[in-house]
């Protein structure tokens, strides 16, 4: 059973020995090293694999030694004109495939006035304010109640989707709903993310039971309780103090 848990692992390409990249703390610029995968460099540099992805334009997670990876992400470039003696803003809006709205928009405009010697701003991005961070708490009950979407959903060796889950395919289907990559295995989850002495709603819990060492876990709802996708009740609410999984506790980890 050990064994096909570890084949898993390695066909997703997240178990590794060597975690040893760098970053350069002047271009926020991440040297890939032998080992690393998108989802240790995220947790390591507090950025989601999504973001990654996007800032460096991977289309999948497959990563190689000495890539360059932006840790940022892409800025803006912005393009200046300087007013001369007989422009208009249809004109220059119209020299810089842009609309007299939009390069006021740009440029905060609330008239069409210019004048000479005036600069303004022709490409880019308009001003905007930028949106407050979802808070760990909301995030924690965005796990919550997509996870129990899918009580009832059978349980299914491998399954890592509402057709069946297993139980490390339910936490990390869960979570990437509402934006957090997790791997892929219940045995890296506890290893690669933060130990926490109590569980809190959001946060997995884990258990030993066919094999020694995590072999189970669930996300823990409050009360005792957490749910999962029991290999006899599929996705299901239980009861941390039952009889059977009481003294199989193992610990806790969180990955806000």
């Amino acid at each position: 059973m050990k064994k096909h848990i570890l084949t898993v692992a390695a066909a997703a390409g997240i178990l590794f020995t060597n975690f040893g990249g760098s970053v350069s703390a002047h271009e926020n610029v991440y040297t890939v090293k032998s080992g690393d995968t998108l989802w240790r460099i995220s947790q390591n540099n507090n950025v989601s694999v999504s973001n990654l992805k996007a800032w460096n334009n991977l289309s999948s997670d497959s990563i190689y030694v000495n890539q360059k990876l932006s840790l940022l992400a892409p800025h803006t470039h912005v393009s200046t004109y300087t007013v001369q003696k007989g422009d208009t803003l249809w004109g220059i809006s119209s020299r810089h495939n842009l609309t007299v709205a939009q390069l006021k928009s740009l440029n905060n405009m609330t008239s069409d006035t210019i004048y000479v010697g005036q600069v303004l701003t022709v490409s880019g991005t308009a001003a905007t304010r930028t949106p407050a961070p979802i808070s760990t708490v909301s995030k924690a009950q965005m796990v919550i109640t997509e996870a129990k979407k899918y009580i009832g959903t059978p349980y299914l060796w491998g399954g890592n989707t509402p057709a069946g889950f297993d139980c490390s395919g339910f936490s990390k289907y869960v979570f990437e709903k509402v934006g957090i990559s997790l791997p892929r295995t219940a045995a890296i989850q506890f290893s690669g993310l933060k130990a926490v002495s109590t569980p809190s709603p959001g946060d997995l819990v884990f258990f030993t039971t066919y094999a020694p060492g995590p072999s189970h876990l669930g996300i823990y709802i409050g009360d005792n309780k957490f749910i999962h996708a029991g290999s006899s009740t599929g996705v299901t609410i239980t009861d941390m103090n039952n009889p059977y999984w009481k003294p199989r506790y193992l610990g806790a980890r969180t990955a806000f």
